[in-house]
């Protein structure tokens, strides 16, 4: 197969690499939807895991992009983005196959640390594919369309992931319900199908055109100094990284928080998830219209907010246990999650990509993501650590009424367990704004010219894709006996 990069692109081609580029992420979101999240952590704990390996699970994709040195010395050496990404791609969801055959080979125990050593294999090649991808999207998309070609591209995998969620997740609880003793061979078959779609994208990315890039052959430690020395650049990555690692200090483990402490069925913690990625998939197009229109820094600091205030609603899931408000404040905590997070992830990715000068965009690239991933990586480790610690300490607020009949206690806030994390996360990422403030940002406006616009465009939203309505929507509420969210 020819992957010879091409002098120039012409709009034939890139209207046709597009299409390709929408097709490879459709079927790796579809890889990464079965061999990933909730459905990893339910694997793993059936295979013994605690709470520290979960917490290792967590850190695997943001450890390996450490090492994204790699990438940049190859396409230093060879200057072919397209056949390193594919090639690194095939070696990267390989031992998917293998994880699929696992529980047949070995013990539990033993199990666990080939898992955790398959998938860093999986994630660390993986991130060398990545970080050559990111590098050639950004100069074969045109930055006239870059937000709305990747709000379109994520609303679709958001939909796969969705729809592919909630089928698996249906299937997991009736093979846990009537044929307990098939469950571990029906993840199996999970992680064989996760493989058999990686190995599809990669076809589809295979046949994507690449335009010649000219990255300056120099010391790889010399490149990578570069971005550090944007002082704007470096702003930013001083932001990513406290952002990141105040998420990841407790987002890893609401699975865990909703398995064993709400004790939900998988199948209702998926439904959660699917919500707050409808709840994305709905808003993330709007996202990507004032991202063009308006900034991606103004988007991020109407959306953080949002977010930060659904971490801190977590603790009142349970006060002090499960209560009759548990499940519509867990709705709505997912629907507001989806909407915020999908802004501020599009904004994220796209400041990364305006602020990195064309034919130096790998370089700043590697460089944010081997210095953020830094941090995301060692917070769900030391939450993992700090779980045993908090499990045995509480902090309640009570307010106690004496008369002659008796004592009457009413407990008006109360932190146990898990709770713990959600506070200190939520706390970590209002710090972390701070550091919003200093970004600097072409095109920046301020956050109330677009909030007046968005006030005026919500209350005429509506779902275009009746699909989403009727096959998601619908099924899944039933089956949280809730009533489906109606947008006007």
């Amino acid at each position: 197969m020819n992957f010879r990069p091409s002098e120039n692109l012409t709009d034939q081609q890139v209207e046709s690499g597009l299409k390709l580029v929408v097709k490879d992420g459709l079927a790796t979101e579809a890889m990464a939807s079965l061999a990933g999240g909730a459905f990893l952590v339910a694997f793993a704990l059936k295979m013994g895991a605690t709470n520290f390996q979960i917490g290792l699970l967590a850190a695997l994709p943001t450890i390996a992009n450490i090492f994204q040195l790699v990438s940049i010395w190859l396409v230093q050496r060879y200057n072919n983005r397209r056949a390193i990404a594919v090639i690194a791609s095939v070696f990267a969801r390989s031992p998917l196959f293998i994880i699929a055959l696992l529980p047949f080979l070995v013990s539990p125990a033993t199990g666990l640390k080939v898992l955790v050593f398959l998938l860093f294999i999986h994630y660390f090649i993986g991130s060398v594919s990545g970080m050559s991808w990111n590098s050639w999207m950004k100069d074969m998309i045109p930055e006239k369309v870059l937000g709305s070609f990747y709000s379109h591209r994520n609303r679709l995998t958001q939909i796969v992931s969705v729809t592919l969620s909630i089928a698996v997740a249906l299937m997991l609880d009736y093979v846990r319900t009537n044929y307990a003793d098939k469950e571990v061979m029906a993840y199996s078959i999970m992680f064989l199908i996760a493989g058999v779609f990686g190995f599809l994208g990669t076809y589809f990315l295979s046949k994507v055109p690449e335009p010649k890039s000219h990255l300056v052959n120099e010391n790889i430690f010399k490149l990578v100094k570069k971005p550090l020395k944007d002082k704007n650049f470096r702003k930013f990555l001083v932001f990513n990284s406290f952002w990141a690692f105040s998420l990841n200090f407790a987002t890893p483990f609401f699975t865990i928080y909703l398995m064993k402490t709400i004790q939900l069925p998988l199948s209702y913690i998926i439904g959660l998830g699917v919500l707050n990625q409808v709840s994305g998939i709905v808003f993330v197009k709007l996202w990507g219209r004032y991202s063009d229109k308006y900034s991606n820094k103004t988007i991020i600091r109407i959306c953080a907010p949002v977010y930060i205030a659904c971490i801190f609603a977590w603790t009142f899931t349970t006060l002090p246990s499960v209560h009759i408000f548990t499940i519509p404040l867990l709705v709505i905590i997912h629907v507001f999650m989806g909407i915020s997070m999908a802004g501020i992830n599009l904004g994220l990715h796209n400041i990364g990509i305006k602020l990195a000068p064309k034919g130096e965009a790998i370089i700043y690239m590697s460089a944010r993501t081997m210095i953020i991933s830094l941090f995301p990586a060692i917070a769900p480790l030391i939450g993992g650590l700090m779980a045993d610690f908090f499990a045995s300490h509480q902090l309640s607020w009570i307010l106690q009424w004496k008369s002659p009949t008796g004592i009457s206690m009413v407990p008006i806030f109360e932190l146990q367990a898990w709770d713990f994390f959600f506070v200190i996360s939520g706390s970590l990422a209002i710090f972390s704004l701070r550091k919003l403030r200093i970004v600097k940002e072409e095109g920046e406006v301020d956050k109330e010219v677009m909030m007046n616009e968005m006030k005026e465009t919500i209350k005429t939203i509506t779902v275009e894709e009746g699909i989403i309505r009727t096959v998601i929507y619908k099924p899944l509420i039933k089956q949280l006996k809730f009533r489906t969210i109606k947008f006007r």
